[in-house]
């Protein structure tokens, strides 16, 4: 196979993308296919380089190298799987002067078997359906708080399937975004950007709520304006969103019940292959309330006084249940919300209305759900608009920023009858109760969120 160093091109090759020479820059590029990208880059340490390849439609790709760009040699076949493909190559020192090239050949994209091997499930299921919880949430307030409904109960068989949907980009129109571009799990299942960015490149218009606990919510509604009745609603609407995923519901039944696995995980789950919106809603239920955190620090202290806390973390516990009042809206071992909605004085007047635009009551204007605390540290940055890049920013926040509004929350104003009353309350923290209060604020991360198999992303083809 001749090619000069400039312009390689191979027969049945429909688009050649990158030439890249480890000992030199890149040497050509030419119009890949519709919807894919390649990036040939050079290695550090023991990698000789490292090729990406993005691909909407999962195509096989084609990795070859060559040591004097005239005689190419067949690496790997790349089979792309859910968008995207990510492989280092380690140093040959029998070859010091290795190139590379990738490319989509047609003649050879049945290399492969339909049934995606990438797909790594355990032969037995994880455990699901029985998850071992702390004392407290066995009990009231947290039990009574569940929103698990009796047609929907979690099933080892239901989450399985529900992390598979969580995790395909095929959810999305152009198959380059899933559930969890948005909700990564090493971020508490929260997204570390402002705003999410959507399957064609837009920006969501508020940041990515964590998942973590989403199972126990004693208002049982969802998204931060609370316009979702049940977990089983919310999990369709961002599918079906312009700008998050941009499917409709008839065109993604089609493409899932074209896939092989679909199939099997249906019939295992529902007992006949058929795709649903409904199946698909209470699987990706099911999974999302299995992303538990109950093993943080905070729940090791629970049941021995908090002995295994240091001064500061104490000293932050006492902060938060006392002086800073955090716990009035905040509260169980969830450290959830309540019964009432919550408008924390962010701002006035109203950039977003939050619930207020759903219900049209303008005593809602500029309330939003009050999120779980939990795993706090690495869902950053915080509140609705992503306005705060740090706990501590969050922190000052409550102790010396709230703005007054017609709808502020009660437990941020001034009791009555007493010095401005009715006014924002400003909690005059000292430097060392507010890092004493950030300190605990941490103990609520549940380091297994990113640790934990039966949370992670199932599908594997060597990324």
């Amino acid at each position: 196979m001749k090619a000069n160093p400039t312009l390689v091109e191979p027969k049945n090759i429909v688009a050649l993308v990158v030439v890249f020479a480890v000992t030199a820059s890149y040497a050509a590029a030419v119009t890949p296919p519709p919807s894919s990208s390649l990036e040939i880059s050079r290695g550090t340490g023991t990698n000789i380089a490292s090729v990406k390849v993005a691909d909407a439609y999962d195509h096989v790709w084609i990795l070859q190298s060559s040591s004097d760009l005239t005689t190419w040699t067949d690496v790997e076949a790349l089979k792309i799987h859910n968008g995207s493909f990510s492989r280092a190559f380690t140093k040959d020192a029998s070859k010091p002067n290795l190139f590379f090239r990738a490319f989509y050949d047609s003649t050879r994209q049945n290399i492969f078997s339909a049934t995606p091997n990438a797909l790594i499930l355990p032969a037995t299921s994880f455990n699901y359906a029985g998850p071992v919880l702390p004392a407290a949430f066995l009990v009231n307030p947290i039990l009574g708080q569940d929103t698990t409904p009796a047609t929907n109960v979690t099933t080892d068989a239901g989450a399985t399937l529900g992390r598979v949907l969580f995790y395909d980009k095929r959810l999305s129109t152009n198959q380059t975004v899933s559930c969890s571009s948005c909700h990564q799990r090493e971020h508490g299942f929260s997204d570390p950007r402002t705003f999410s960015v959507g399957f064609n490149g837009g920006l969501t218009g508020r940041n990515s709520m964590g998942l973590s606990n989403a199972r126990w919510y004693q208002r049982r509604h969802f998204f931060w304006d609370e316009r979702a009745n049940t977990l089983e609603d919310q999990v369709l609407q961002p599918i079906q969103n312009a700008v998050e995923m941009g499917m409709t519901l008839g065109a993604l039944t089609n493409r899932l019940a074209a896939e092989p696995y679909y199939t099997n995980l249906f019939t295992t789950t529902f007992g006949s292959p058929a795709v649903t919106p409904e199946r698909i809603s209470r699987a990706l239920a099911q999974f999302v309330r299995s992303i538990l955190s109950t093993r943080s620090k905070y729940d090791t202290g629970v049941s021995n006084n908090f002995a295994n806390f240091t001064l500061q973390e104490n000293a932050g516990r006492q902060v938060f249940n006392g002086a800073g009042g955090c716990a009035a809206c905040h509260g169980t071992d969830n450290f959830t919300a309540g019964p009432a909605l919550n408008n924390n004085g962010l701002e006035f007047p109203f950039v977003d209305l939050g619930v207020g635009g759903i219900t049209g009551n303008r005593a809602d204007d500029g309330k939003f759900k009050a999120p779980s605390l939990r795993n706090i540290e690495l869902t950053g940055p915080y509140m609705h608009d992503g306005r705060f890049k740090t706990l501590e920013q969050v922190v000052e926040f409550y102790n010396s920023g709230v703005v007054d509004n017609p709808n502020l929350s009660a437990p941020l104003l001034n009791p009555p009858g007493g010095p401005n009353a009715g006014q924002p309350r400003r909690l005059n923290l000292t430097n060392d109760q507010k890092a004493a209060l950030v300190a605990f604020l941490k103990t609520l991360t549940d380091p297994n969120l990113a640790t934990d198999e039966k949370l992670s992303d199932p599908f594997n083809y060597g990324n």
